[in-house]
Order: C-alpha cells, then structure tokens, then sequence
C-alpha cells in the first residue's frame, strides 16, 4: 500500500539515523523476542539497508532486516545488488511490500520491533501521514516503533519522529553535523511532513526550533571550545527554560536533541 517515490539514497545517508537506533533505540533491539526489523521504502539502492543491518549487528548479532518497497524492479535490483557485494546470507532479505508491510507471506506473521521509514513520507501529502503511522503500528510488535525520518541529500541534517505502537508520536528527533553548522534551526528544511509545514509563527515546532537558535546564539562564547561544547549548552538552556528535552545530556555532543511530541504540536 503506497507509491512510489523518488528513490534517491546514497552511502551512509542515514548514518545519524542508524547512530539513534544504536543508542537509544538499542535496548528495544535488544530487548526483542525477535529482532526483526523493516527498512520501509529504502529505495532505488540496497546500500542503506545493509549498511543499517551491519550497525544494528552490533547490537544485536541476530537481527534480521527486510528491506520493503512496492516497485518491483527496485526489489530486483536491492536483492541482485546484495548478492555482488558478496552480502547475502547475513541477515538482510528485501521483498514487495508497503504501509501494510507486504503480503502475509512476507514477514510470515512476524512483527517487526522496528521500522525504518527515510524520506518516505515526506513525498505524500500531509494528510496521508496519520494514517499511514497507524497502519504501520498495526503491524509492529508489542513497544515496537517507527521511525519517520528525513534528512539532506549527504545525511547531515536529520529529523525524525518516533512513533509508538499506538501509531501515536512519542518525541521528535533531531540530529546536526556540528562542524560548521550556522544554527540548530537549519533542520527546518528537513522536517517530516507532518510538521513542515506548520513550521510557521505561532506553531509550537516553530517556536521549538526558534528557541534552539536563541539558545545556541546565547551559548556564543563556547564556541571557542567547540561546536560541541556549544551545542550541548544550548540544549541544557532549553531544558533549564522548561522545554520537555527527552533522553541523556550524553547525546547532545553528538549534534543529536530530543523533544516530547506534544511540545511541538504533534
């Protein structure tokens, strides 16, 4: 169920993406009867896939990945792709499938604990969204989570909201190439669909993003210290304003804040 989309994707695109699921989303992972997980609409490469089963590995050894797409030709290339760079049999499959996540056959009745949807949605219009999460959180496992997620052409700015088994958003997450960045509200760009476009004056996503950028103009004077420095500080002021900043202060030096859903409007 869905359409095809552009397709684009590229090596280590979504290696942000990846790093969340490794550290924060790895106890879910590892805490899974069956650790299977779906790549939803990986595209025209099987590149990203694979590259997130080798991470997820890590994690947990026997994880499985199904990577899922509705464009059969995209399947085709995915599985024959796989097999030239000598990965098959290591754990990644691809197979037809949408928002329902294929035919029965497909995953065998199994329910994955994670799914990866990558700049998926943002090419359907905003009101397809809520019930495409819902569809999909039919399917995970009991505490299962999808990733809706969107990011830059060179995966350096990256936004995702997280979303519970309920197929209601838990938190939005974002995660920024600290070297160089101008400010934190650059990710606008990038936002998914579901709060693109309401990042406007007046909507709560816009206020979020405007007080990052106040908070990392404030911490100005660390920057001599470094971009990290700098940004973990921004991260701790807006937490310190009463903003409901989500998950361990260990991750903000990475480029990567976490935000409860309801406090950007979602």
């Amino acid at each position: 169920m869905g359409r095809p989309t552009r397709g684009t994707t590229g090596t280590n695109r979504l290696r942000r993406l990846d790093r969340w699921l490794t550290g924060p989303g790895a106890a879910l992972l590892r805490a899974a009867d069956d650790p299977l997980v779906v790549d939803l609409g990986y595209g025209a490469s099987h590149t990203t896939t694979a590259e997130m089963a080798a991470r997820l590995r890590v994690v947990r050894p026997d994880v499985e990945v199904v990577g899922l797409e509705i464009d059969p030709e995209r399947v085709r290339a995915a599985a024959e792709g796989l097999q030239r760079a000598g990965l098959g049999g290591t754990g990644v499959r691809f197979a037809l499938g949408g928002f329902e996540l294929g035919a029965p056959e497909v995953l065998g009745g199994r329910r994955p604990v994670v799914v990866r949807a990558a700049n998926v949605l943002r090419q359907y219009p905003v009101a397809e969204v809520g019930p495409a999460w819902r569809l999909v959180a039919s399917r995970l496992a009991p505490g299962g989570l999808l990733l809706d997620a969107t990011c830059d052409e060179v995966g350096r700015r990256v936004a995702v909201v997280v979303v519970g088994d309920d197929g209601e958003p838990r938190e939005l997450v974002l995660s920024l190439r600290l070297a160089g960045l101008e400010r934190p509200g650059v990710v606008a760009e990038r936002l998914p669909k579901a709060l693109i476009e309401r990042n406007v004056p007046g909507e709560p996503v816009h206020a979020w993003l405007a007080a990052l950028d106040d908070a990392w103009a404030r911490e100005a004077p660390l920057a001599v210290f470094g971009a990290r420095q700098r940004f973990a500080a921004a991260c701790a002021r807006v937490r310190a304003e009463g903003w409901p900043v989500l998950g361990r202060p260990g991750r903000w030096p990475l480029g990567e804040v976490a935000v409860a859903a309801g406090a950007v409007g979602l």
